[in-house]
């Protein structure tokens, strides 16, 4: 049939799936319709001939995460965020991916979904690109409408997922019925992850964050919502077999794909333990930020730290602090070398400082000093004969430590 002189989309088309099957009948294709993060929302049935990624998106109702991530790097989505023109999308045999076109669907300026024609036996001409932005257009009320109902409920997660981190809801029946009532499956393990943004989080920022939240296949995320510059999320631990190495990879890719796809992010991860209650949340809630306080003020020594279970001698510093005070103590090593550094204008706590950090490493010492090892070799022998510290001694060791950061902990109090 000649379409050519007509709009076959130009109907009221009862579903997605209806629209799926004339874009397949007019275009001669297999077609794919999805949403904004690819999850599947209609497919052509009525024809066999597909591909591995067609299939696969089929089955897990979305479009698998090493497709997506390998489109990203093709370059195949960013041009699909940025025009309104159909696509052309080369065979990548690696993901099981064949020839097809693909056309974003569009509300303005904002992407609501995509349409993937697969080329076989045939490619697609110029008269058919048009057909397909024609189909695109009629898609784009039907997306529109899914889209108010997924904002419905968002509304209504956000006020439930508040409600726990805050601890006005701590009922077990109670959370179990609003769970079930947002068609979510509890997880009988958690953990609560927080990201700290730079920046206020802005309403593209929040798409960006949403995009990769929902094509995360690594972690069943149950609720998440956005304070000021926070992203808080509740995700499963079931079945996760090494959680803490599980967690660390999520966090520090989700930091990665940020930055790597839309730039300009500074993020500081963090997470909770894992819990079991889900009355514990608040508790679980100001363990993470708990983390990000130590972390703003430790940047150097917790870099790579991003749970409290990590935490160490840092868990405890409000208290250690809290006795010092009490008891008038002072380091009388560090007093002494205080004394000696700014009577002869050096830098000896420094570098005790950082030997100590570094775990008594002679070379990752120096390094960080950017200093020869014998220059810091000397400095050692002078510190251990002002201060008075034997540094065979894993007792005076750790106390130095604990005074050291516990005088850095102070002064960031002050400021």
């Amino acid at each position: 049939m000649n379409y050519s002189l007509n709009d076959p989309f130009k109907m009221d088309f009862e579903s997605l799936e209806e629209l799926a099957e004339m874009i397949s009948q007019v275009l001669e294709c297999p077609v794919t319709i999805e949403d904004a993060n690819h999850r599947l929302l209609a497919y052509s049935t009525h024809d066999e001939r597909t591909d591995p990624a067609r299939i696969a998106t089929i089955i897990g109702r979305r479009v698998p995460e090493k497709v997506i991530n390998q489109l990203w790097k093709e370059g195949t989505i960013p041009a699909l965020l940025s025009t309104k023109e159909p696509i052309r999308v080369k065979n990548m045999d690696e993901i099981g991916l064949g020839h097809r076109v693909a056309v974003s669907i569009w509300k303005q300026e904002e992407v609501l979904g995509f349409i993937w024609v697969i080329e076989i036996d045939k490619t697609l001409t110029e008269e058919e690109y048009s057909l397909l932005k024609k189909a695109a257009e009629s898609a784009k009320n039907k997306l529109l409408q899914l889209q108010t109902r997924k904002n419905k409920k968002e509304e209504r997660s956000q006020e439930f997922f508040w409600k726990l981190l805050t601890g006005h809801l701590a009922n077990h029946e109670e959370i179990t019925g609003n769970f079930h009532s947002l068609q979510i499956t509890p997880a009988s393990s958690y953990s609560l992850l927080v990201f700290q943004f730079k920046h206020n989080i802005s309403g593209k920022i929040e798409q960006n964050i949403s995009y990769l939240l929902t094509t995360n296949q690594r972690f069943k995320i149950m609720l998440y919502t956005i304070d000021s510059n926070q992203l808080i999320l509740l995700v499963s631990a079931d079945n996760i077999r090494h959680t803490f190495e599980e967690l660390n990879y999520f966090v520090r890719q989700f930091v990665f794909n940020m930055s790597e796809r839309y730039g300009g992010n500074e993020i500081t991860p963090v997470y909770s333990s894992i819990y079991y209650d889900y009355g514990k949340i608040k508790h679980a809630y100001h363990e993470s930020l708990e983390v990000l306080s130590i972390k703003e003020k430790f940047p150097e020594e917790t870099k790579d730290i991003h749970t409290y279970q990590k935490l160490g001698i840092y868990q405890f510093f409000d208290i250690l602090l809290q006795k010092r005070k009490s008891n008038d103590f002072e380091n009388y090593s560090l007093k002494l070398l205080y004394q000696y550094d700014q009577k002869h204008n050096s830098n000896l706590i420094e570098t005790l400082d950082v030997f100590l950090t570094k775990d008594a490493n002679i070379n990752d010492a120096a390094k960080e000093l950017n200093v020869h090892a014998n220059t810091l070799n000397y400095r050692l022998k002078r510190i251990a004969e002002i201060g008075e510290v034997d540094f065979k001694d894993p007792n005076q060791k750790i106390s130095l430590y604990i005074d050291l950061k516990l005088r850095k902990y102070q002064n960031m109090q002050h400021l």
